[in-house]
């Protein structure tokens, strides 16, 4: 897992901050995508991220007050 991290963070650093140094013509750019997917990618994985910590914690919510409204409703009774 961490050598995967690792080959990724580098190959991103690569892409991201050392590539546009090197002249449009270099072989090197045949090995990376476009530079505007340098920010859509993580962008996306962002978004996508805070969406599932957002549907994680608005379903535990929704879950807590479920059973709070069972307790009332049982000393209720």
């Amino acid at each position: 897992m961490m050598a995967a991290a690792a080959t990724i963070f580098v190959y991103y650093t690569t892409w991201a901050i050392l590539v546009p140094f090197f002249d449009a013509s270099s072989p090197i750019h045949a090995w990376f995508p476009p530079r505007e997917w340098a920010v859509r990618i993580p962008a996306f994985i962002l978004a996508v991220g805070l969406s599932a910590i957002g549907s994680f914690v608005g379903s535990t919510i929704i879950r807590e007050n479920r059973k709070q409204a069972q307790k009332a409703k049982l000393r209720a009774a």
